[in-house]
Order: structure tokens, then C-alpha cells, then sequence
């Protein structure tokens, strides 16, 4: 017998409010019956749970996710995060295109922002 994962579940203060953000990061939707003030809010779709628990957050995430933009480059993703409410943590571009920038979300959890294949593909052939 094994195990499947059901969901990702993270911690946060506003399980709606963060929720919510990463609803808008992915473009897909809190599960109808989420409210605002419910102490979980889940996105069914990408089989993220959000809990609200009364500690904050101390450490570095041990886990994190790395998005790679499906429609866009990845100055442009990392530009819309940024109007979400991300916050730039640390810029890991380098000149050649290559690297990645990693954002916080609004409760400061980490996550990365990789190239789009397209501009991998672009890179690759010359």
C-alpha cells in the first residue's frame, strides 16, 4: 500500500487572506465554501490548505515552492507577484537570463520564480 498527498498545508495568520493571494499567484480558485474569517481555506486545484495557528513564522521555510510562468517571462510574473504583495527577498538573475528571483509571499514565506520554457528554450539554443 503507499500514500498519496492530499494536501500541502501551511501554517499562517489569515489562512483567507493568504489563501487568497496564492488563489491569485496560481489563478485558481478558494473553494466556494471558503469565508473570510474561516480558520482553513483550501484551492482545491492545486491542493493547497491554508490553517490559521496563533504562532508566527521563525524560520526559513524547509520547504518552498518554484513557480515557472506558463504565459508570460519571468520579469514579467515576477513584476505581477510583486503587485500581489510579494516582496523581492533575494535577486538570483544574472545577465545571461539565467538564475531565478526569490519572493516572499505576504506572510513571508519563501517561494522562487524560475525562467518560463520558453525563455529556457531561447537560452539553450543560442
Amino acid at each position: 500500500m503507499t500514500s498519496a498527498i492530499r494536501h500541502m498545508t501551511i501554517d499562517c495568520s489569515d489562512a483567507y487572506a493568504l489563501g487568497g493571494f496564492w488563489s491569485e499567484v496560481l489563478d485558481l480558485p478558494l473553494h466556494p465554501d471558503d469565508k473570510r474569517g474561516d480558520p482553513e481555506a483550501l484551492i482545491e486545484g492545486a491542493r493547497l490548505l491554508f490553517v490559521t495557528v496563533p504562532e508566527g513564522k521563525t524560520i526559513k521555510n524547509r520547504i518552498h515552492f518554484d513557480l515557472q510562468p506558463q504565459d508570460r517571462t519571468r520579469e514579467e510574473e515576477v513584476e505581477r507577484l510583486l503587485a500581489l504583495g510579494a516582496t523581492l527577498v533575494d535577486d538570483r538573475r544574472r545577465p545571461d537570463g539565467t538564475g531565478w528571483a526569490v519572493l516572499a509571499d505576504p506572510e513571508g514565506n519563501e517561494f522562487c520564480v524560475e525562467r518560463s520554457e520558453a525563455e529556457r528554450a531561447a537560452t539553450a539554443s543560442g
